[in-house]
């Protein structure tokens, strides 16, 4: 049964590098505060009449106008917490931005009446362990090891709780949610995850062995991944963006 959302604060989330965009998220603003609804701007973008945002635990409802890329910084300023997005596609490639644009100010309008059905989606956390101590980053799509600045092929020793699962050659591995599924997986070759299935998948990329495969994990497992080698690098994304450089000393546990 859908949950009744009292919304009376609105973050307006937009992609600042088209005009149409721009234009999209000031008639937004104004027909918002037409309603009588507080609305504010990301701490980088500018609205007219549209202050600038100062806490995020105030923010009842983000509506983002872009692509999916829109859609993830919003995930990313949110970091776990659990407001809910309303995406509005205004590009091209748009799987999590479902509402066309030609439909937002009616698309609005069903959330203000809690008329929608809410879609909770689970992430991943990449937990890193190192000499330093440790770091968490969140992911709603994927998160991504790739090869450093050296060409060679990353060597990975893949663990499961305490089983060694693959040791593998590569330049990179993927951990998918299900809604990133269809995301960098697909393009891999991974499978597609149904957003209500509890698990979360491990696709090679370019394996250098005709046996190494996608691997689906139920999201109760714990994966663990180290990297052997003593001269090795290696990237760390996190939706897409550069993280952090990995080395031997690093250890990664997905969850």
């Amino acid at each position: 049964k859908n949950q009744s959302l009292t919304i009376e604060q609105i973050l307006i989330l937009f992609r600042p590098d088209t005009e149409k965009t721009v234009q999209m998220a000031q008639e937004l603003n104004t027909w918002l505060k037409e309603k009588g609804l507080k609305t504010f701007s990301h701490p980088q973008q500018k609205l007219n009449k549209c202050p600038s945002l100062k806490n995020l635990k105030d923010i009842d409802l983000i509506i983002t106008l872009g692509g999916d890329g829109t859609y993830l910084e919003a995930v990313r300023l949110l970091n776990g917490q659990k407001t809910p997005i309303l995406g509005v596609n205004m590009g091209s490639l748009g799987f999590l931005t479902v509402t066309p644009e030609s439909n937002l100010f009616s698309m609005v309008e069903k959330t203000l009446q809690s008329e929608l059905e809410m879609r909770p989606r689970s992430m991943l956390e990449a937990v890193i362990e190192s000499p330093q101590g440790e770091q968490h980053f969140t992911a709603l799509n994927d998160i991504v090891l790739e090869r450093g600045a050296q060409s060679q092929l990353l060597y990975l020793k893949i663990y499961s709780e305490s089983h060694l699962v693959s040791d593998l050659k590569a330049d990179g591995l993927i951990f998918s949610s299900p809604t990133g599924s269809t995301a960098y997986n697909l393009a891999a070759g991974g499978p597609i995850l149904h957003p209500e299935v509890a698990a979360f998948a491990m696709t090679p990329i370019c394996p250098h062995s005709l046996t190494n495969r996608p691997t689906i994990f139920p999201d109760t497992k714990n994966v663990r991944i180290e990297l052997p080698g003593p001269q090795q690098t290696a990237t760390l994304n996190i939706d897409g963006k550069k993280q952090k450089e990995l080395s031997q000393h690093d250890v990664i546990h997905i969850n």
